[in-house]
C-alpha cells in the first residue's frame, strides 16, 4: 500500500495533512501516526515533528480533512436538488440532500467517517468541535430554511439538528457496522425511507402531503445509495 504524496517546498503541512487523511481513509482513525504520514510523504518523522507536536494534531488534521470531504459530498447533492420555487419543497429537499451526502460519504468512505468523530469535548468548551465543523453548519442552515419557510415551528427548531444528526447517523452506523450492513438493497432502502420520512413530519408536525412524500421518496431512489457489500459471511 501507498500512499505517498509529493509536496512543495513551503507546504510540508499541508502534504502531511493530506497523507494523514488518506491513511484515514484505508485504516480509520487507528492508522494515522507521524511515522506514517512521514513515510508516506517522503521525509523524515524529525521533519514532520516540526510542523505536528504529535499524533493528537496530525490526526486533528485528518478529522479536518475527513470534515471538508464528507461536506463537499453534502455540496454533490445539494448540487443536483431541483430548485423548487415552493420554500417548503426547497427547504425539504435540501434536507433530504444534505442527510443523503452524509449517509453515502459514511457508506463510501467508511474509515473517513471514523476519524470524523474522534476526540472528546475539548476542556473547557461548551461547544464540540463536530457542532461547528462543515457538515453540520450545512444541517443547521437547512433547518433555519424550513423553519423561515414556516415548515418548523419555533417551538421545535432548538436542537432539531442534533435529532436529525442522531437519526441519520445511527442510520449510518447500522449500515456500516450494525445489522443493515447484511440486509438486502430493497430492506436498506425502505429503511432509508422512513428514516427521512420520519424525521421530515417530525420537524413539521403533520403528515407529508402525497407531493412532498413523492419528492422525499425520489431523491433517495435517485441517490443509488447502498452499504458496502459485506463479502462472505463467517462459518
Amino acid at each position: 500500500m501507498s500512499v505517498r504524496s509529493g509536496y512543495h517546498h513551503g507546504d510540508l503541512r499541508n502534504a502531511l495533512s493530506r497523507a494523514a487523511a488518506d491513511l484515514a481513509r484505508e485504516g480509520g482513525p487507528g492508522a494515522v501516526t507521524v511515522r506514517a504520514a512521514a513515510r508516506a510523504v517522503g521525509v523524515t518523522p524529525t521533519a514532520a515533528y516540526r510542523h505536528f507536536a504529535g499524533h493528537e494534531e496530525l490526526l486533528d488534521a485528518a478529522k479536518e480533512q475527513a470534515m471538508a470531504r464528507m461536506a463537499a459530498v453534502m455540496d454533490a447533492e445539494l448540487a443536483r436538488s431541483p430548485d423548487q420555487g415552493d420554500p417548503v419543497r426547497r427547504g425539504l429537499r435540501h434536507l433530504a440532500a444534505v442527510g443523503l451526502g452524509y449517509l453515502n460519504f459514511a457508506v463510501a468512505e467508511p474509515g473517513l467517517f471514523r476519524t470524523c468523530f474522534v476526540g472528546g469535548m475539548p476542556a473547557g468548551s461548551t461547544v464540540h468541535p463536530v457542532w461547528t465543523s462543515e457538515p453540520f453548519v450545512r444541517a443547521i442552515a437547512v433547518l433555519d430554511e424550513l423553519a423561515e419557510a414556516g415548515y418548523l415551528p419555533a417551538e421545535r427548531r432548538p436542537m432539531a439538528e442534533l435529532a436529525i444528526w442522531s437519526s441519520v447517523h445511527g442510520l449510518a452506523m447500522l449500515l456500516n457496522e450494525g445489522p443493515m450492513r447484511h440486509a438486502g438493497p430493497e430492506i436498506q432502502r425502505q429503511a432509508i425511507e422512513r428514516t427521512f420520512e420520519v424525521i421530515a413530519v417530525g420537524l413539521g408536525g403533520s403528515p407529508l402531503t402525497g407531493e412532498l412524500r413523492a419528492d422525499l421518496l425520489e431523491m433517495i431512489r435517485r441517490s443509488g445509495l447502498s452499504a458496502p457489500d459485506p463479502g462472505p459471511s463467517a462459518g
